[in-house]
């Protein structure tokens, strides 16, 4: 794994994983929220052996990347142009976990360079027409989301406890840290390596406090900057019906409303099962996409 900072064109750093087969096609990743962009070496295993070349990056402030206070979801465009600028990479294809989704749609809708969007678990746009957005969600998102919903003031301090939380937690506890969130489906898949490397990667995303925690949130909640139907590149979409944290609600309104998705609804899937037994044939796809 090659680890770098880019300074972005507006004097930020943006830090930086590169991993994966170096003369692979590029797939750009975008975490979660909150989250970091530490790889998981079983997952880039599966991307090497299938020629893909893995970008991902700590999100603006998360990790080692310079906080970009009110920032939009469109704005991570540039900041992503500007590290294939620094790679030499000349086109990619985008995939995003939860609160990556909405910035892997933006780089289908705004980015010459991207040739699909792949999304795992998505939020909707709020609000967004027809859908409660919270219904489904755990307590847990339910109070986070109330509290994004109210401005900065009621979030940070809803955050700075919940990040006290996750960062107090071993890896064993976790799944208790997240109670609310978790069905039985994720709660199998986050032990052992998986959730220590959960816990590695948490422990990076809150290096600097929540700054990218609380930026996220508030992006989510207002415009992101572009439409849906801006996004022209194939598209595809994987949702669990079980998933607590983005309800199914929130996947079946984006599979009516994003041209040409490819839309899988999964029954018996959660929302961290999928991008553990469904990553080799996300891979595949996107793959194929070149």
């Amino acid at each position: 794994m090659t680890e770098l900072d880019v300074t972005l064109r507006d004097g930020r750093t943006l830090h930086v994983y590169d991993v994966g087969d170096p003369d692979g096609n590029v797939v750009v990743e975008h975490h979660g929220t909150p989250g970091s962009g530490l790889p998981y070496p079983p997952d880039i295993e599966r991307a090497r052996e299938r020629a893909l070349r893995i970008i991902r990056y700590d999100r603006a402030g998360y990790g080692g990347s310079t906080p970009n206070p009110g920032r939009s979801v469109v704005d991570v465009v540039a900041d992503v142009e500007d590290v294939l600028d620094s790679l030499g990479v000349e086109r990619y294809v985008s995939l995003g976990g939860s609160g990556g989704c909405p910035h892997s749609f933006a780089g289908g809708a705004r980015s010459e360079r991207c040739l699909a969007a792949a999304a795992i678990a998505a939020p909707t746009p709020y609000p967004a027409a027809g859908l409660d957005w919270l219904a489904g969600m755990g307590e847990q998102n339910v109070e986070e989301f109330g509290a994004a919903f109210a401005g900065p003031e009621k979030l940070e301090p809803f955050l700075e406890r919940d990040a006290a939380e996750v960062s107090a937690a071993t890896p064993e506890q976790i799944k208790d840290v997240m109670a609310s969130l978790l069905p039985p489906v994720d709660a199998a898949v986050l032990t052992g390596e998986r959730a220590e490397h959960w816990k590695r990667s948490s422990d990076r995303a809150l290096a600097q406090g929540i700054p990218g925690w609380r930026d996220d949130d508030l992006a989510f909640v207002k415009p992101w900057g572009f439409g849906l139907d801006e996004i022209r590149v194939p598209t595809l979409l994987w949702q669990g019906v079980q998933d607590k944290m983005v309800p199914v609600a929130h996947g079946r309104w984006l599979a009516e409303r994003v041209s040409g998705v490819e839309a899988h609804i999964s029954e018996e899937d959660g929302h961290l099962s999928i991008a553990v037994g469904r990553l080799g044939e996300i891979y595949d796809w996107l793959a194929g996409r070149f």
